[in-house]
């Protein structure tokens, strides 16, 4: 875990993009680690499919656990209502608004409901599991309806004591890191005014 230079205490999601950003392009790159630390943890877990992601630059690519798990792509659609939907892995061909590959539209959907685990890439995780995504709020409308595995998915100098969370934030239940994947602990209840 890393601290930002100065007293974060008070930024808003905007300036933790703009950190971890700045602080992922200075970080070495820990997929061969974190993918082999997942695919223990999940094999023990008794997973066999998985909602993975297409990395962008300086996100940890979890690609090479295809070879143990059947590995869906998510797609961003737009409307009527933002949301990703699922589809296999391999139609992951067309590259997406956000400069990942991504299914295209007419690619087989699969039902979230035969799902065993969630793989989220993000900005930063704190130690709570608050996911700082990139600000469209798509895992966000897609895990209410999930009941299995939520696993961050970062490299451990990208959690931070806390981050901003809204109401809608759906924190992970685990960090799988270059050292290892821990459990998230329950965040205390903050008082409120």
């Amino acid at each position: 875990m890393t601290l930002p230079p100065q007293d974060p205490t008070s930024w808003d999601k905007g300036q933790w993009r703009a950190w971890a950003r700045q602080h992922r392009q200075q970080r070495p790159d820990h997929s061969a680690a974190i993918t082999a630390h997942l695919s223990q943890f999940l094999q023990d877990a008794g997973v066999q499919r998985v909602l993975a992601y297409r990395a962008l630059p300086g996100e940890p690519d979890v690609a090479a656990l295809a070879h143990d798990f059947e590995l869906l792509a998510p797609r961003a659609r737009f409307r009527p209502t933002p949301r990703l939907t699922l589809h296999p892995w391999a139609t992951a061909t067309e590259p997406s608004r956000f400069g990942t590959l991504q299914p295209p539209a007419d690619a087989p959907e699969i039902s979230l409901d035969t799902i065993d685990a969630v793989l989220l890439p993000g900005l930063a995780f704190d130690v709570w599991g608050v996911r700082l995504g990139y600000g469209g709020g798509f895992y966000d409308r897609l895990l209410p309806a999930f009941s299995g595995l939520t696993v961050g998915v970062i490299a451990d100098s990208l959690i931070v004591p806390e981050l901003p969370a809204e109401d809608h934030d759906c924190p992970v239940a685990w960090l799988a890191t270059e050292d290892g994947v821990l459990r998230v602990p329950i965040a205390p209840l903050k008082e409120t005014d």
